[in-house]
């Protein structure tokens, strides 16, 4: 059995970006317990995610209240809270995740409406 050698995700993308390859997406969503909030944010993501990502992200579910050094070095301030930590720049969201518009034009995948 071979290990596989570790690349950074930061490495990853600017190879992905030389080879004229989409980006891979690095995502964190923070949430705070198993709540609906927490539940509808997750359902929401992870849907948007399939239908415009798939094959191409990276996503993390934390709970706030399972790990909160986590949240703390993210300064996570509320929940939910998505992170789009790559492709640059870094992006936040705040919510439950089902304004499918805004995130797409905050991950990048289209252009805001009147541009």
């Amino acid at each position: 059995m071979s290990a596989q050698k570790f690349v950074p995700a930061n490495e990853r993308f600017e190879k992905s970006l030389h080879a004229g390859e989409k980006p891979r997406y690095t995502l964190r969503l923070y949430v705070a317990g198993v709540t609906p909030r927490s539940a509808k944010a997750i359902r929401n993501i992870k849907e948007i995610c399939e239908e415009h990502l798939r094959g191409r992200y990276d996503l993390q579910v934390i709970d706030v209240y399972q790990h909160p050094t986590l949240a703390k070095g993210e300064q996570i301030i509320a929940a939910p809270t998505l992170i789009k930590k790559l492709p640059l720049p870094l992006r936040r969201f705040i919510g439950d995740m089902s304004d499918t518009e805004k995130i797409l034009v905050g991950l990048d995948l289209r252009q805001a409406a009147g541009k």
